[in-house]
């Protein structure tokens, strides 16, 4: 099983970062990879189905979400990537009153292609999250 965990600080409060990284069906706000996302269900078990700038979908289910502790986890149901078994949690920790740690972390099983390479394309979608998140809030 392979992982990649990653973070960055953000300039602005938890609550705020949290309310949009919350939001199951808003990747499209900060991450420029994603043209559109639509939604079946609501809450636990939701799945979203992320259409790709490039072309191709993403398909991911809500596996759990803890407003409290500003966490998430999710999965991959199908998607064109080289990645099976994969399960993310994303956390928004608050490291003052207008700055906050995001991390997003992953396990999955590489399929059709190295770890390594697995493993870089997982750290390129973080990365471009994360440079969404800094254009909207600063970091």
């Amino acid at each position: 099983m392979a992982s990649v965990a990653m973070k960055t600080t953000l300039a602005a409060s938890a609550d705020a970062v949290w309310e949009l990284v919350s939001d199951f069906n808003g990747l499209p706000k900060y991450v420029a990879a994603i043209a559109a996302s639509t939604m079946e269900g609501t809450g636990l078990g939701a799945v979203r189905t992320l259409t790709l700038a490039g072309g191709g979908t993403v398909v991911e289910r809500l596996e759990s979400q803890d407003d409290a502790a500003r966490t998430l986890s999710y999965s991959i149901v199908r998607s064109p990537l080289p990645l099976e078994s994969y399960l993310a949690t994303v956390a928004v920790r608050p490291q003052g009153d207008d700055v906050c740690e995001i991390q997003w972390s992953s396990t999955f099983e590489p399929a059709g292609a190295a770890e390594e390479e697995a493993s870089e394309i997982v750290r390129g979608v973080y990365s471009g999250a994360f440079e969404g998140l800094r254009k909207l809030f600063g970091g």
